[in-house]
């Protein structure tokens, strides 16, 4: 058997036989009699590892099955908008998400061990675009609850808190410093990755619920923390790290050694026009990638005053005259402790930004800053290294005598964030963040809930389910109620007794063991292990599935010379067609798709479909037991690995 096949000389990353296998493998472990087992096919609905991937949470299996058109849409709603509303439920950014995020998702997709994973950021940003485009809405809830709750931070976590607790019926009030809401998703990444009027579409929608604002207010200074404990029955702490870490050398308090922080914010603010001719961004995740991006685009002004720089990422002067300058690229220089295959930085970030002449240096360590007479710095010093994590802690080694100067005339620090506590202080462990349980509560400080950079800096959609998970912690702690045990994996699944409720199908409790399926109005032998059970490729049958290409995004690359100037957006959206194949390539991990294998290949017809009139999704195949001799090929035929063998123990 060959390897190639029909689209060419590409390979299946799985095959369960390889040219040459002879060996043949024993059921005696699984079949314990000759003719029939204690152990029957059950249905056992698992997490795939998409959604124990994905921080905020998403179903992401169910929203690919609606697009692909596996689950219909309620009479009159396209499938798009069922597909945005289930999505929501867990990340109400499916557009801003869609282009920034990382995607653990796709990392951990079992469709890796067939050929390539499922572009699952890709489908997630054509459902945003298609409700910017159809101005969709939230549906706000009936009824009130009376309760008020202050959110401090309008970020991703503050602003999903706010989400959740709105939909929820509670009265929610948004505390922020800046004029604009967003965090960090506004300030901290430029707006040719995400553009503003996304941003702001998807920002809309959550305040169309009745969320309140009060921006340009900083607790402590505008508003008293004494005033919001008695004005509000629950508090969300959300006001992310915003403030940049310094180099850890000697003499970075030079005028011209800034944090990304700080070079982001005055960009996004619209202060910051141009940057010098050199520039060196000390960093290596995708801040420090923004950093250099912005800076490469920017350019730098000739004959421009030094200070000028220094004032605008101050915020103490906004370069107006920039606009008709002549501005030339900067050539900027990135550095990492790491190598640049093991940088933190999304891959293609990276390449991206080398295509666009930013040169990424690896292995590098800053050890101090050359200063001018003026005290500029002229230059960075660094060391060659080598950097790993030894007991989660980083450990980096130098190479003696390995240093040498990089000339710069603005250098970056995007080595990490901190919290700005003033105002809030006593909330501060001692170690810079909150901390806070598993239902992020702060310790202490009952009815004070917290997420996002505040716990631990990390990805956007991170805040996202952060918000969502304390949202469901201060729901509980207003109704009086005990904080519940949360489930091993946060995930917002799949509920089938709720699906057959709404398809207008009775649930009747099962009180004794009952045999043959066919006629039971129940689903006795189902198990949703979702909140406990991530399902691994190893209990698919893979062999089901062919090779099929990805669905991939186009992006314009620029070029060295391009860049200058360029902030459009480089990532376009897939088209309907395309979307609706790649989520067609889900292979639907844990839940049944209905592919009919276990009906085809059962030799005793024990394995059937239910009635249409009794089905519906995850309820497609049943079992009559009084037929059922265990033979275990259903389970073996299964792709998804939604079907096990049970019952009898």
């Amino acid at each position: 058997m060959s390897d190639k096949i029909e689209q060419g000389d590409t390979k299946l990353t799985f095959r369960r036989y390889k040219d040459g296998d002879s060996a043949t493998h024993s059921l005696h472990d699984k079949i314990l009699q000759a003719s029939y087992s204690h152990k029957c096919p059950t249905y056992i609905q698992s997490t795939p590892p998409c959604q124990g991937s994905c921080p905020s949470g998403e179903d992401i299996r169910r929203w690919l099955q609606i697009a692909r058109g596996m689950e219909k849409p309620p009479v009159g709603m396209p499938w798009q908008e069922f597909a945005w509303r289930v999505l929501t439920e867990a990340n109400p950014f499916p557009s801003v998400m869609g282009r920034v995020c990382p995607a653990p998702c796709e990392t951990g997709c079992n469709r890796n061990e067939v050929e390539d994973h499922v572009g699952i950021n890709s489908v997630e940003h054509f459902l945003g675009e298609y409700a910017v485009a159809n101005n969709l809405k939230f549906k706000a809830p009936e009824t009130t609850t009376g309760k008020r709750i202050a959110v401090i931070g309008g970020g991703p976590a503050g602003l999903s808190c706010a989400y959740q607790l709105a939909l929820k019926g509670h009265a929610v009030t948004i505390f922020d410093e800046h004029p604009h809401l967003g965090g960090m998703m506004r300030y901290g990444i430029p707006g040719f990755r995400t553009p503003r009027a996304v941003l702001d579409a998807e920002i809309q929608r959550i305040l169309d619920l009745g969320v309140e604002t009060r921006l340009e207010c900083h607790i402590g200074k505008d508003v008293t923390l004494e005033q919001i404990r008695t004005g509000f029955d629950a508090v969300f702490l959300g006001m992310g790290a915003q403030s940049g870490r310094a180099l850890p050398t000697p003499d970075s308090e030079a005028p011209n050694v800034v944090t990304a922080t700080a070079f982001l914010k005055a960009f996004n603010d619209g202060r910051l026009k141009y940057v010098g001719k050199r520039v060196v961004v000390v960093g290596g995740g995708d801040t420090s990638i923004d950093v250099a991006t912005v800076a490469r685009r920017l350019g730098h002004i000739e004959n421009a005053k030094p200070v000028d720089t220094e004032r605008a990422i101050a915020g103490r002067m906004a370069h107006d005259v920039a606009e008709i300058s002549a501005k030339q690229g900067a050539d900027v220089t990135l550095t990492s402790v790491f190598s640049i295959d093991k940088m933190q930085a999304n891959r293609h970030e990276i390449e991206q930004a080398m295509a666009e002449g930013i040169d990424i240096r690896g292995g590098l360590v800053p050890v101090g800053i050359v200063r001018g007479s003026d005290g500029r710095a002229t230059a960075l010093r660094v060391m060659q290294c080598q950097a790993k994590f030894v007991g989660g802690k980083l450990e980096i080694n130098q190479v003696e005598g390995s240093e040498e100067a990089i000339p710069a005339d603005l250098i970056v620090s995007a080595i990490g964030q901190a919290v700005d506590f003033s105002g809030l202080e006593e909330f501060d462990n001692g170690r810079g963040a909150v901390s806070a349980d598993k239902n992020y509560q702060v310790q202490g400080k009952p009815g004070v809930y917290a997420g996002g950079d505040v716990i631990r800096p990390h990805l956007l959609t991170t805040a996202i389910g952060h918000g969502a998970i304390a949202a469901e912690g201060i729901e509980r702690y207003l109704a009086g109620e005990e904080p519940e045990k949360r489930p091993k994996i946060d995930v917002h699944t799949f509920d089938l007794m709720r699906k057959m409720v709404e398809s207008g199908l009775s649930i009747e409790p099962v009180t004794e063991p009952i045999w043959g399926t066919d006629s039971a109005p129940v689903v006795h032998n189902y198990d949703n292990r979702s909140g406990r059970y991530v399902i691994t490729h190893e209990e698919l049958f893979l062999g089901h599935f062919g090779y099929v290409a990805r669905n991939k995004r186009a992006v314009t690359t620029l070029t060295r010379e391009s860049a200058l100037g360029n902030f459009d957006e480089r990532l376009h959206c897939l088209s309907e067609a395309q979307a609706v194949a790649e989520a067609k390539r889900c292979m639907s991990c844990g839940m049944c798709f209905q592919c009919d294998n276990c009906v085809v290949y059962c030799p005793q017809v024990a394995v059937f479909r239910v009635q249409k009139s009794k089905s519906t999704v995850g309820r497609y195949v049943d079992t009559d037991y009084t037929k059922c001799i265990g033979c275990h090929i259903c389970h073996d035929v299964c792709p998804t690995g939604y079907i096990q063998m049970g019952l009898g123990e």
